[in-house]
């Protein structure tokens, strides 16, 4: 591990607080609920009808599209806290159409979610949680007036106007609720992903993509031809297994997970269809077709990406602040960057700027390594301060022989399959997984054909018995489960977890929350409530799944903390992250010097978890291309 670094100087400036809200031109089909916030803001219907203003203290005022010019000239921009519900929306506009990057980026919408991440962050939701006996503090519903109406006549020009200033206002008081609690290094996370979309420090390759495009579209066509079938008939699951039985053979097929019933399992991934492809490799020409077909996520984003650049040049990076309870970040924006394929050739359209690179770095086994800590498993703990390549030190158990870990000279690796049940085991089993979900697993990954039921219900066993205080850990989540529930329990910690009640809080102050948290001694079973899809969902909840909850908010805290430690040094910008992997955009005569910074930050242990061995990998190119 290497030293950390400096200390960055401190920031913090004499904020302005500038509270602010756009109204905009929509109609039937040109709105936010078809179109990405890019595609509606380049749009030649794009127009500002006005905008609500709330500087410091003083009372909030609507300004039309003619007097914003002056006012925004009036404004030192770069010493204001920009804050406003949904900043990815306002603060694009302020970026795209009037060239203004605030110094500090507020979202209250953001903030909601991280305090209620089970429940809806929308303006009129969060008031109501917000005020709940205060009828007074409701958002207006006078905007549905002025649909379609490109100029505002002047009486619902005032109504609209009265809607804006009411929606500032609370936003506002939103913000003077919660903002003073909310932990200073999330607000500065909320600040960094917004200035990753209003302001990315990464360019689009327009010509690669293009052409990606058409080679995608070409060789999709050309594998069609050679199937004898139609786009329809390769499209269609109905048809296309219709024409599978007419060959004489079986469609595979698998339990829906929404219906419950028994419907083809034809999709990449699924284990049935892997295994028909494998046996009937004489209709390669089918098998190769059907999947060109389905697979169109690369054209999709691809055109997604063309119609999302700014003018500058510059892909805006969307990313979802606070997307699951455990903090993660999810994909928004119909473009879905957090999850962008590491076989996606559209990772190679994100380049740096002229004269800089981009290193990609990513914690190596991040939540296996977290969870080997909070459990005091000390014999896997010890493997990873060694160095080990701990997926070849399991699998090795496994099959009882030596398995080497893979060289990076480009030397042939024979042991692929081994290592990857290996590296599913550790990274499946940490959570209490059994046997028929791990050989489930193992079958999907399409390496593992000698793999039975049987034979994965040996590697579970060894899996916990070799790392018997892993177990021991999903007992104790069940006990943090009960304190949850215990008034008496409230403020103990369990190492970096503090029980609350139903909630655990996490070292940084923020809490992982399970609404309405019940025990049903009938069935043994907890159970909590959660708002998914905006729809009440009742979830269960055991040791291991809460295990995993606090490994992966643990593990996001490491991620998020190192982000910002990062983003503070003077050359370098944090340009994305995807998953536990971070882009950073850096001068290239400044490449050593970034690799070694960039090492140090992500594995310099918390203080929370002084003894953590931390690890990471970086790469370094022109473009995205880990």
């Amino acid at each position: 591990m290497l030293a950390a670094p400096q200390t960055v100087p401190d920031l913090d400036f004499q904020e302005i607080q500038i509270v602010l809200d756009f109204e905009t031109y929509y109609d039937q089909s040109y709105s936010l609920s078809k179109m990405t916030t890019m595609e509606y803001v380049a749009d030649p219907r794009f127009k500002v009808w006005g905008v609500g203003v709330k500087i410091d203290q003083d009372p909030t005022e609507y300004y039309t599209a003619d007097e914003i010019p002056s006012l925004f000239d009036s404004i030192d921009w770069s010493i204001c806290n920009l804050i406003c519900h949904n900043t990815l929306f306002d603060g694009y506009i302020l970026a795209e159409v009037y060239n203004i990057f605030p110094g500090f980026y507020s979202d209250t919408a953001a903030m909601a979610r991280g305090l209620d991440p089970h429940k809806s962050a929308s303006l009129a939701a969060t008031a109501e949680r917000m005020f709940p006996n205060d009828l007074t503090m409701r958002k207006g519903t006078e905007l549905v007036m002025a649909k379609g109406v490109v100029d505002l006549p002047p009486g619902l020009e005032t109504d609209i106007a009265r809607y804006c200033i009411q929606d500032v206002d609370l936003t506002y008081a939103i913000y003077a609720k919660i903002a003073q609690s909310y932990p200073a290094s999330e607000r500065d996370i909320i600040d960094l992903t917004t200035r990753l979309f209003c302001d990315s420090p990464l360019e689009l390759d327009v010509d690669f993509v293009e052409q990606l495009i058409t080679e995608n579209e070409t060789n999709v066509d050309s594998l069609i031809e050679n199937s004898g079938l139609t786009r329809a008939q390769l499209n269609s699951s109905a048809k296309f297994s219709a024409h599978i039985e007419s060959l004489g053979l079986t469609v595979p097929v698998k339990r829906s997970d929404t219906t419950g019933k028994m419907i083809p399992a034809l999709a990449k991934n699924d284990s049935g269809w892997k295994q028909l492809v494998t046996m009937y490799p004489e209709h390669n020409n089918l098998w190769d077709a059907r999947t060109a077909v389905k697979s169109v996520v690369d054209n999709t984003r691809g055109q997604r990406f063309l119609t999302s650049v700014t003018k500058r040049g510059m892909l805006p990076i969307p990313l979802k602040y606070y997307a699951a309870h455990t903090g993660r970040f999810g994909g928004t924006e119909k473009i879905n960057l957090h999850n962008l394929p590491r076989d996606s050739k559209l990772r190679h359209c994100l380049r740096a700027p002229k004269d800089s690179l981009v290193f990609a770095i990513d914690l190596s086994n991040i939540e296996s390594r977290v969870l080997a800590y909070v459990a005091g498993e000390a014999v896997l703990l010890d493997a990873y301060k060694n160095g080990e390549d701990i997926y070849c030190s399991f699998a090795s158990k496994i099959y009882q022989k030596t398995i080497p870990k893979p060289l990076k000279d480009g030397t042939p690796y024979l042991y692929d399959t081994e290592r990857f049940v290996g590296k599913t085991a550790v990274l499946g089993l940490g959570y209490g997984m059994g046997a028929q979900k791990f050989f489930d697993t193992l079958k999907s990954g399409g390496r593992t054909n000698d793999v039975d039921l049987g034979f994965a219900q040996d590697i579970v066993n060894l899996y916990r018995s070799n790392y018997p205080s892993i177990q021991g850990y999903w007992k104790l989540c069940s006990r943090m489960l009960f304190a949850m529930l215990d008034r008496n329990q409230q403020g103990v910690s369990f190492g970096p977890i503090t029980i609350g009640d139903r909630q655990l809080i996490l070292p940084n102050g923020m809490s992982m929350k399970y609404p309405n948290l019940e025990y049903d001694p009938n069935f043994r079973q907890f159970s909590y409530e959660s708002y998914k899809g905006g729809r009440l969902r009742v979830e269960k909840i055991y040791g291991g799944k809460l295990a995993e909850n606090i490994v992966q908010a643990l593990s996001r805290i490491i991620l998020t903390d190192a982000m910002l430690m990062i983003d503070l040094e003077e050359h370098a910008d944090v340009a994305h992250n995807i998953h536990d992997e971070i882009l950073v955009v850096a001068p290239a005569n400044r490449k050593k010097e970034t690799e070694d910074m960039l090492m140090s930050w992500m594995t310099y242990p918390p203080k929370w978890a002084p003894g953590l061995p931390l690890d990471a990998e970086c790469k370094t190119a022109q473009h995205y291309s880990k």
